[in-house]
């Protein structure tokens, strides 16, 4: 097929896929083949979801009021259209809980992504982000392409360093060059911004992987297809039987066992954000997964599509 636009075709292979010496989700890992697929050069950006919107008249998740019976027990003020947006304290204070630096924020969505007096009138090259899971799938529908799965974009961001600890090679910031756009500092109160943003940051801002993809580590997360599961399967046996375009777990198994009344699923989102810091977060790799449910948005989180051969 001829090359779409802005895209890159990645060849496929067999790589190893996860990592047993970071966080216990990453592990085991396991050797999985996935075929060749195209994959967006960049994530897509406030100036093509603006495309997309105008020509959908779409309705992201984050500009819907919430539908009370999804959340049993919510508090009734708090069931408005809005989003996760990060608002740093001015001290020092313990990593253990988010809520310190997450504000659930009335009228900030992928136009106004820091809150209703902010705009994307400076950043449309920048990742869109306040994107739920349902809105990366319509865009992807209507352009015609999908969304990855993680296998995919695992092996996508590797660049063909397969067993490499960045997508760049083995150091954070060889010869003291930054390779992507995340925390310098102590999270979450000092942003010292020493490779130039404190946010998001234009697409490209940074060196391509080995593949020639942007952004592939840090600025935003990104959203898989995958259904989130705790740990990756226990390798094959034998090399005969090493996965091939593997999926992830199930809708039931995604569920948060934290929270057992509420029934919305988790999918996987990879790739760390500006928001990944030595000291809090060290998921600026490209073993690094997260879960996230699909009716959560945040000021962090954006995509990418693929398109299957």
């Amino acid at each position: 097929m001829a090359a779409p636009d802005n895209m890159l075709h990645i060849p496929g292979g067999t790589f190893v896929m996860g990592s047993d010496r970071h966080y216990p989700e990453e592990a085991p890992a396991h050797p999985v083949t996935v075929d060749a697929f195209w994959m967006d050069v960049a994530p897509v950006t406030n100036r093509q979801f603006l495309e997309f919107v105008n020509a959908t008249g779409h309705v992201t998740v984050a500009e819907k009021a919430p539908d009370a019976k999804n959340y049993p027990g919510a508090e009734k003020r708090m069931l408005r259209a809005g989003s996760l947006v990060f608002d740093p304290p001015d001290h020092a204070v313990p990593t253990d809980d988010m809520t310190r630096w997450w504000t659930f924020t009335f009228g900030a969505t992928w136009r106004r992504p820091y809150g209703r007096k902010s705009s994307i009138g400076t950043r449309l090259d920048h990742p869109v982000v306040h994107v739920a899971y349902a809105d990366a799938r319509a865009y992807a529908a209507w352009a015609g392409k999908e969304l990855p799965t993680e296998a995919e974009w695992e092996f996508a961001a590797r660049g063909g360093l397969d067993g490499a600890e960045f997508a760049w090679g083995d150091e954070l910031t060889p010869s003291g060059r930054h390779m992507a756009n995340i925390w310098q500092g102590m999270f979450p109160h000092q942003n010292l911004a020493a490779d130039g943003f404190e946010r998001t940051s234009p697409v490209g801002s940074f060196p391509l992987n080995g593949y020639g993809l942007a952004d592939m580590i840090g600025n935003v997360w990104e959203w898989t297809d995958d259904f989130w599961s705790s740990r990756h399967p226990e390798p094959a046996g034998s090399p005969c039987c090493t996965p091939k375009n593997p999926r992830g777990g199930t809708e039931v198994g995604s569920f948060d066992p934290r929270q057992p009344a509420i029934r919305i699923a988790r999918r996987v989102v990879k790739g760390g954000s500006h928001l990944c810091a030595p000291n809090y977060c060290r998921r600026y790799r490209p073993s690094a997964r997260h879960n996230q449910p699909e009716d959560t948005s945040m000021s962090h989180l954006g995509f990418r599509c693929v398109i299957r051969k």
